[in-house]
């Protein structure tokens, strides 16, 4: 059997400096840190952090008055950050810079008059996040049969913004399906899919054309992760989604002879590994990687935690990962 790994794979800019934000956390104030939702859509990755004295709560009130308290990756509303002020509770805002990046366009064109087509997957927790920025100036729709129930307010000046997790190509179906029906609608400066789920589309596309079958390791809560799997299926590929080694059984790849790899972006690489092995103890197996594109993207650590680093020596690692590229 030869398997195929993709590169990219894995953890994403945004990820890795949501999880980093959590241990610099715990490592400064000592546990309980408390984190609204999951810091990412991954389940090793948070009973990992839980382990350490992280409570992941999906509510506010679940968090004592005046606790360390971090917002996830995903990114949340205005509200969210009001009740966090009157609850007096020290507030570490880990969204992803990606999705901040959407927020900020949707407060804009709200301000200037826009009514603003989400596109995205309703009751996921980045949405709930836009929309709550501008509640009544957005709308939501999933899909291009959305598009044509559409009952837009009678306003000039329309815009789409979109979910950053989302099928590239999915997307792009919607987006027509609004051209067709709403000519004058406007785009985003620049596209609002963040590159690292782009860049692992593209690798999945890629990995399509020479495997028999794509296992793609994440959370079924991770969207990313999902989209992945839904990729390789519209190109031509049986795909799985797996959780880790344990999901596997030799009877998944009767019939395969060649096998892809790779992992959303909350997957940890050690999950890939473990995978690895697993078919090193099955089969026998001939590894290769698939290099579509090179990834040295970086975010800066949240300025509430930045300026606190020093004297901590964990903080200071990371600190400089986060300052320096890791290309």
């Amino acid at each position: 059997m030869k398997v195929f790994l993709a590169k990219p794979r894995g953890f994403c800019a945004g990820v890795d400096r949501a999880i980093d934000v959590v241990e610099i956390a715990l490592d400064i104030y000592g546990p309980p840190v408390y984190v609204r939702h999951e810091i990412v859509h991954n389940d090793h990755v948070c009973n990992e952090l839980r382990k350490k004295g992280a409570i992941f709560v999906d509510h506010m009130q679940e968090i004592p008055s005046g606790s360390v308290t971090i917002f996830s990756a995903h990114g949340i509303s205005p509200a969210i950050k009001d009740e966090a002020r009157t609850r007096n509770l020290k507030v570490i805002d880990a969204t992803c810079p990606l999705v901040t990046k959407v927020h900020l366009e949707a407060i804009r064109y709200a301000r200037r008059g826009y009514h603003i087509v989400l596109i995205g997957h309703r009751n996921h927790v980045e949405v709930e996040g836009t929309m709550g920025e501008a509640p009544g100036s957005i709308t939501l729709v999933e899909s291009p049969s959305d598009v044509a129930n559409l009952k837009l307010p009678q306003v000039e000046k329309l815009v789409y913004l979109t979910q950053t997790t989302l099928s590239v190509d999915d997307t792009t179906e919607v987006i027509q399906a609004l051209k067709v029906r709403y000519p004058n609608i406007e785009a985003p400066p620049t596209d609002d899919i963040c590159y690292a789920t782009t860049n692992r589309q593209m690798a999945i596309k890629e990995m399509a054309r020479k495997c028999d079958l794509i296992l793609v390791i994440g959370s079924r809560t991770s969207s990313n992760s999902n989209r992945l799997v839904e990729v390789a299926i519209s190109n031509g590929c049986r795909s799985k989604l797996i959780n880790d080694s344990s999901d596997l059984v030799r009877e998944i790849f009767e019939g395969a002879e060649k096998v892809g790899i790779t992992a959303g972006a909350s997957a940890p690489e050690i999950l890939v590994q473990d995978v690895v092995r697993w078919l090193e103890t099955q089969f026998t197996v001939e590894f290769a990687d698939l290099d579509v594109i090179k990834e040295d993207v970086v975010f800066t650590l949240p300025k509430e935690i930045a300026g606190v680093v020093r004297g901590s020596k964990l903080g200071e690692t990371l600190l400089s990962k986060h300052v320096v590229s890791k290309s």
